[in-house]
């Protein structure tokens, strides 16, 4: 009898204390737009490195960097507009 009311007591303190320990909240999800500025920002920095890149690049003419900075201003307009209508 003491045998079994020592295993009881011992039963219902570890059921307590897994039912004591909760897991943390989960953090809160960014919103939509706070997504959008978030891949906007990385976007335009992605540019700025680039066309850091090509700008300073010792071996291109002036005839490539300016139609490398074109395909550049092209793709980063195209990005930006789909980033816009994702608003």
């Amino acid at each position: 009898m003491k045998k079994l009311l020592i295993s009881m007591v011992l039963l219902l303190g570890l059921s307590m204390n897994v039912s004591a320990q909760k897991r943390p909240p989960a953090p809160p999800h960014p919103s939509k737009n706070e997504l959008v500025n978030i891949k906007m920002q990385e976007l335009t920095k992605k540019y700025n490195t680039e066309k850091k890149l090509i700008l300073n690049h010792p071996l291109a003419t002036k005839q490539m960097k300016r139609d490398q900075m074109k395909a550049l201003n092209d793709r980063y307009a195209a990005e930006k507009r789909l980033l816009r209508q994702a608003k």
